[in-house]
């Protein structure tokens, strides 16, 4: 996802993987980056990991084409190598992104400071009002059929880092059949920032689990919490929702603390505003609006034109 399209002060120098016939041998270009900051320099090894691992599945592509009859061969070779140019096309995509969030966020590198006694799992932000035993319904109608999405705060909690977390289950249909089922653990600083310490996702397809993506805990494996809702938000904050390289990457911007949002549960005249992107889905933007006392009531998607609108609470 992007906030904007015109990026300020990117490196102007860029190197793409030369792209030759499938008969061909292929080498990946390593990118080289000046000595610039840790933000910059991450996100120009991401592109590396990325561009390689391009490669490697290009290969294993041709490897599975070798495998078919001669006249199916040449087409297999040719669906592969395409697929390896628009690979690196989203490599080089999702570096511009990176690059914009170094120059959002500075060039430093990202690891809060997390002393477990400032946080509680009571979650108090109106504008995140995870009330034990709540759940807020939404759904949103999409090209694929309605969604429908409950999120329940569970009352149960779990230890991350030291911190004790409060548990909100998440569960999404799509025309009655699963979705995803996740749990998000989060906690509350003693200044009122709620702060996102990870989730357990799975992923259904035809009814059977068919992925983890997008699961992360902060420890391990290089995760970091990040920040779900600013206790004092400003128009202009600008924060990590979550870090995990290339699976938890949100970014949220405070555009807006008066925003109206119409949903089927009801009118709010005042709602709190973010936009919020992930630089592993480039183009992607949502418009999320919070009401004070209930939470989010509607996410607005830029690129679909979808809406997810709070429809009831129980």
């Amino acid at each position: 996802m992007t906030l904007r399209m015109n990026y300020a002060g990117r490196l102007t120098s860029r190197l793409s993987c030369l792209l030759v016939p499938a008969a061909m041998s292929i080498t990946p270009v390593t990118v080289t980056v000046a000595p610039a900051n840790p933000c910059k320099t991450s996100a120009a090894e991401t592109l590396n990991s990325c561009k390689k691992g391009a490669a490697s599945d290009y290969y294993l592509a041709r490897a599975m084409c070798t495998n078919l009859p001669a006249a199916e061969k040449s087409v297999c070779q040719s669906d592969a190598l395409a697929a390896y140019q628009d690979a690196l096309e989203l490599c080089d995509d999702q570096f511009d992104e990176r690059l914009q969030v170094c120059n959002d966020l500075g060039g430093a590198i990202y690891d809060p400071d997390i002393v477990p006694a400032s946080f509680s799992s009571v979650l108090g932000n109106p504008y995140l009002a995870f009330v034990p035993g709540r759940t807020l319904v939404y759904e949103e109608v999409t090209a694929a059929g309605i969604e429908h999405i409950e999120v329940t705060v569970t009352g149960n909690t779990k230890v991350i880092l030291g911190v004790t977390c409060a548990e909100v289950h998440d569960i999404v249909t799509l025309n009655g059949e699963p979705l995803e089922d996740t749990l998000d653990w989060y906690a509350q600083k003693s200044n009122g920032d709620v702060w996102y310490f990870g989730e357990l996702s799975v992923s259904f397809d035809n009814g059977e689990i068919s992925d983890l993506h997008g699961t992360w805990r902060g420890g391990i494996d290089g995760a970091k919490p990040g920040i779900a809702m600013k206790g004092s938000p400003h128009p202009g904050d600008i924060y990590r929702q979550e870090f995990l390289i290339g699976t938890a990457e949100d970014i949220a911007e405070v555009e807006s603390l008066d925003s109206a949002a119409v949903v089927p549960y009801g009118s709010f005249p005042h709602c709190l505003r973010t936009a919020e992107y992930t630089p592993s889905t480039p183009g992607a933007e949502e418009l999320k609006y919070y009401a004070p006392g209930i939470g989010l009531v509607l996410v607005r998607n830029l690129q679909t034109g979808e809406r997810t609108e709070l429809i009831a609470i129980k």
